[in-house]
């Protein structure tokens, strides 16, 4: 089944212990979309400048990603600028600059619109509910967010969870969506405004799946911890949680039902994918995976995880 991401696809410029790089391909649908185009067909939304050219598109391309929905306009794409030289769990940013990204509005090609499922990746959370409004029908929507929506863009963000079956954050989000510090009690918050589910990342200490929250904001009836892979070491943190999401939600639109234990396969898949991503400075370790490696290391997250 087929997946469609609106999000961003960027230029990045990253500092890292391990080294730098200057201008690589990046961008949240970038990540999401390689991550999820092992598992499934991708479809992406997106904008990019005059300086998007055939060697980025030959990224997509060698993934099958179908790329009509991104849109090339007049200017310069995306461009971020950050190092991890402090702390690889924490981004510190130096520059960021929207360019053709300042005036993106989603154009859904006609080709997507029998998409089952929908990824809103992290953007203008106005943006965000449009596109879901204009796919009603799939079957399942997930969505991202950060703290600058939460923080300053509330009241939209709320408008977008309502319609989404899935979010993904990170703890911090959490805890400062809900206005709790209590992780459970935030969950079970979340979960209130909209989401049926709620993933919630803890970088290179897994994630957290809660699910199944019983009626009137009851105790969340089923929660699920997948682990993070040990590294010997982490190159680029950058694009692990889109990467993350694109195993995720890649994983079950294969899957013909989408039943508890597929959403706990999924979790795991999500941490494979992310793994791999950190590997390597932005999307260079994603370009060379194969299904077969994907597949050991989710056999080696089993044995870090069965007692038996």
């Amino acid at each position: 089944m087929s997946i469609t991401v609106v999000g961003s696809v960027a230029y990045d410029s990253i500092e890292t212990p391990a080294g730098r790089r200057d201008r690589c391909l990046g961008g949240a649908a970038t990540y999401f979309s390689l991550a999820a185009s092992f598992f499934t067909d991708v479809r992406v939304i997106a904008v990019v400048g005059e300086d998007f050219g055939p060697e980025q598109e030959a990224v997509f391309a060698a993934r099958n990603i179908d790329t009509r929905g991104i849109e090339r306009a007049a200017g310069k794409s995306f461009f971020w600028e950050g190092s991890y030289l402090d702390n690889l769990n924490e981004a510190k940013t130096h520059n960021t600059e929207l360019n053709v990204f300042a005036a993106f509005e989603p154009k859904i090609p006609a080709a997507y619109r029998d998409s089952q499922f929908l990824f809103l990746a992290n953007i203008d959370p106005v943006l965000q509910r449009r596109v879901r409004e204009t796919m009603p029908d799939v079957k399942l929507v997930a969505g991202d967010t950060m703290n600058y929506w939460i923080k300053d863009h509330r009241p939209a963000l709320l408008e977008v969870l309502k319609g989404l079956d899935v979010l993904l954050i990170n703890d911090t989000e959490a805890r400062m969506l809900a206005g709790d510090n209590n992780l459970v009690r935030a969950a079970r918050a979340v979960m209130a405004m909209g989401p049926r589910a709620l993933i919630v990342k803890h970088g290179e200490y897994g994630a957290t799946l809660f699910h199944g929250a019983g009626p009137k904001g009851g105790s969340a009836e089923r929660t699920f911890r997948a682990p993070a892979m040990p590294l010997d070491e982490v190159v680029d943190p950058t694009g692990a949680g889109d990467s993350f999401a694109g195993g995720f939600f890649g994983y079950l639109a294969s899957q013909p039902q989408l039943t508890p234990g597929v959403f706990r396969r999924a979790m795991f898949y999500g941490s494979v994918m992310g793994s791999f991503a950190v590997e390597r400075f932005g999307t260079e370790r994603l370009q060379q995976l194969s299904r077969q490696e994907i597949d050991g290391r989710f056999n080696l997250f089993r044995e870090l995880t069965h007692l038996d």
